[in-house]
């Protein structure tokens, strides 16, 4: 089968190709796993922290890609919840232990022994991939094979991002960065709170266009201050400015949540700026995610089948990943990038 293979850590430069493109087996499903033929597979940022070490694959080379869209084709051995055909989706959890303390608790996101797909296993950036048929989502029929891609990790983190905030209808919610994640929480929220005002923060004038687009109240940069101040932001940038920004909006009581796997370690400088009484003070909070749940995942997707929430994508074949990678480095976002594969 051929498969875009990440073969070393490397900086994703101008026209470098940290991805290759192999001819490898199609995987062989163990006991309790199911064998899936990919048709499409959504690009997160994630990878970028994966080719670039910030959160590294255990082994290398390995295979990219944890927002998987396929069919059944294989079975091994115990498995039997789902038929061959079936339509199903893979997101980043890949596996848990199932018998720790946040396992028993509903909080496998927060597992020693988390498993992720594309990082620890191999991923989607192939014809084929495999995994435990306990941790594949059936996937609503309501919903296209390419546009569900990104509902498997941006929107499912993103769900679970907004669930956090602890928001009523008529709150004032602000996004940090419009990228893939982002702009399927503002379609959330505005079918879930539809009083809400939103509020979207974003570097270039391409995004801001987008989320006005998509309806935000209010767009403008990080740094700039609101109208009135928020009740919750998400931030789904991977740098600190926008944190500390964001805490300058928030209201007394507020919280800011960062959705973000790793932040970058060249502005830390930025947090000396901190300020308690402007900043913290007044019971303020902030609240990281970490991963995403199955239960978070097919939650999502029944949501999004509900109030027919789709990504706005763009699309890219499986040997172009590299070209969607260096475009979403860039910020040449509208929505999410997909590759088509099957």
């Amino acid at each position: 089968m051929k498969a875009m293979r990440l073969h070393a850590i490397a900086q994703l430069e101008q026209e470098s190709a940290p991805l290759a493109l192999d001819e490898v087996a199609v995987p062989e499903p163990g006991p309790g796993e199911i064998l899936i033929e990919v048709t499409s597979c959504g690009v997160c940022h994630t990878e970028l922290d994966e080719i670039e070490g910030r959160t590294p694959p255990q082994q290398l080379p390995v295979i990219l890609g944890h927002q998987i869209v396929g069919r059944v084709t294989g079975q091994g051995e115990g498995a039997g919840q789902f038929q061959i055909g079936d339509r199903v989706g893979v997101a980043w959890i890949n596996s848990a232990c199932g018998r720790c303390r946040f396992c028993r608790s509903g909080r496998e996101n927060l597992c020693p022994d988390f498993v992720a797909t594309g990082r620890d296993v191999d991923g989607g950036y192939a014809e084929y991939t495999k995994l435990p048929e306990d941790f594949a989502h059936a996937l609503p029929d309501a919903l296209d094979d390419r546009k569900v891609a990104p509902l498997l990790c941006a929107g499912a983190i993103g769900y679970r991002s907004l669930r956090l905030c602890n928001l009523e209808d008529g709150c004032r919610l602000g996004l940090t960065g419009f990228g893939a994640s982002a702009h399927l929480v503002l379609k959330l929220a505005q079918a879930l709170y539809p009083e809400a005002e939103i509020f979207v923060f974003a570097r270039s004038q391409r995004e801001r266009e987008f989320a006005a687009e998509l309806g935000a109240d209010w767009t403008g940069t990080s740094d700039e201050r609101t109208p009135v101040p928020l009740d919750a932001i998400i931030d789904t940038t991977p740098a600190w400015s926008p944190v500390v920004d964001a805490l300058a909006n928030l209201a007394a009581g507020g919280r800011l949540v960062i959705n973000a796997i790793r932040k970058r370690n060249d502005d830390r400088e930025v947090l000396a700026s901190l300020d308690y009484t402007k900043h913290l003070w007044l019971e303020k909070e902030i609240k990281s995610v970490a991963n995403l749940t199955r239960k978070d995942v097919r939650e999502f997707l029944l949501l999004a089948a509900k109030h027919s929430l789709e990504a706005e994508i763009e699309e890219f074949e499986l040997e172009e990943a590299n070209r969607a990678l260096h475009e979403l480095a860039s910020r040449r976002v509208r929505g999410a990038k997909v590759l088509r594969i099957a």
